[in-house]
């Protein structure tokens, strides 16, 4: 069924307040994917504050035509859906990686992210990046690795005090 004007206006509303709300937006071709899969999909953004928005390349084109982000639909083929990333853009750019792994009919197609264009590879590359977590908790290991090593050699050493002293004693 055709949408109304109102409809369209509606949407073309939503969609421009999600373009102005957002951290990152990635492009993805839905073409063939199951709408179980697509349920699961949109569960799993959730869980990272994000949301996947389907609408058509015109409403889209309208809505990036007044915003500060300048995007060509006519680049991104297939059927289009949008997928919001409003706390964390590499979260985002993570899960939808991580959900085409298991299902190749969902395709990143390109993206915004720091609202500037990135294409699929870009997008690809970021998400394979380890979390801000990992990230920290790896710099807190490199920093604190030297200290724990320097309390290990000189644990060692009053260790060997103590035998050499013990076998004295025997």
């Amino acid at each position: 069924m055709a949408k109304t004007k109102e409809q369209k206006k509606k949407t073309l509303e939503e969609l421009k307040e999600k373009i102005n709300r957002q951290k990152a937006i990635v492009f993805v071709d839905f073409a063939g994917l199951k709408v179980r899969d697509m349920f699961d999909l949109r569960k799993r953004l959730k869980k990272v504050d994000s949301q996947l928005k389907v609408a058509k390349k015109t409403l889209i084109h309208l809505a990036f035509e007044d915003g500060k982000l300048k995007l060509n639909t006519d680049e991104l083929e297939g059927e289009i859906a949008l997928v919001f990333g409003y706390k964390d853009g590499i979260s985002t750019a993570k899960t939808v990686y991580q959900f085409t792994a298991t299902n190749p009919s969902l395709k990143i197609l390109g993206g915004f992210f720091e609202n500037e264009f990135k294409e699929a590879e870009e997008l690809i590359a970021l998400a394979k990046l380890p979390s801000r977590e990992e990230l920290l908790a790896r710099l807190a290991g490199s920093i604190s690795a030297p200290v724990s090593n320097f309390v290990s050699v000189l644990n060692a050493n009053l260790k060997g005090l103590i035998y050499v002293l013990s076998a004295i004693n025997k």
